[in-house]
């Protein structure tokens, strides 16, 4: 069971992540992490020794809570093309569940320059993604769903930048046409590098 401070901790970091996300590092000051927490100064830094770590705990607060809304649920989805589908239809529908969107996309832009800690988190979040994209590929060309000489990287890479473009598109003309078209492209994508079973 966890401390009275370690559960103060936790509702720090989720008050914390919204703020973090919707405002970036330098434009959430300690009057809004005070607000939002309805603790004083001090009370933040008896659980954090400094804003860069509760900004890195509230970053991998949201990105944990982001990815879990959007994997969720897959594990009857059979055959790796079908799952790549699924996580790719998951995304398109699917909101972050976090105010400001996707915790990925914001800090990489935000930490970009600035932090090195919270970028060095984001390229870790970006690793990981790719890391489970891949590994679904590779899994599809030895099951013999997808084409020998598929690059899974590739795969991976395309399927990220696409969805991601598309979600920043589609946050900035507030409409979900880009995400849809996303969608269709990757659907496109797929069926390139799909061996067609019913033709064996």
């Amino acid at each position: 069971m966890a401390s009275k401070g370690e559960i103060t901790r936790q509702k720090i970091v989720a008050a914390a992540a919204p703020l973090f996300n919707q405002r970036g590092y330098e434009g959430c000051s300690m009057h809004d992490l005070m607000e939002a927490t309805g603790l004083e100064k001090g009370g933040i830094y008896r659980h954090f020794s400094s804003k860069e770590e509760l900004a890195a705990e509230a970053f991998r607060y949201a990105l944990n809570k982001a990815v879990k809304l959007r994997t969720g649920h897959i594990d009857g989805v059979h055959g790796s093309v079908a799952l790549l589908r699924s996580l790719i239809k998951r995304f398109v529908e699917t909101r972050s569940g976090l105010a400001g969107g996707c915790p990925l996309m914001n800090t990489a832009i935000d930490a970009d320059d600035g932090n090195p800690e919270l970028r060095r988190l984001a390229c870790e979040g970006l690793r990981d993604w790719q890391t489970r994209l891949e590994a679904i590929v590779r899994q599809g060309i030895r099951a013999g769903e997808i084409r020998k000489g598929t690059v899974p990287r590739r795969v991976a890479n395309t399927i990220i930048a696409t969805l991601e473009g598309a979600l920043m598109i589609s946050r900035l003309e507030g409409t979900r046409t880009a995400l849809e078209d996303a969608r269709a492209a990757l659907g496109v994508l797929l069926d390139s590098i799909q061996i067609n079973q019913s033709a064996n």
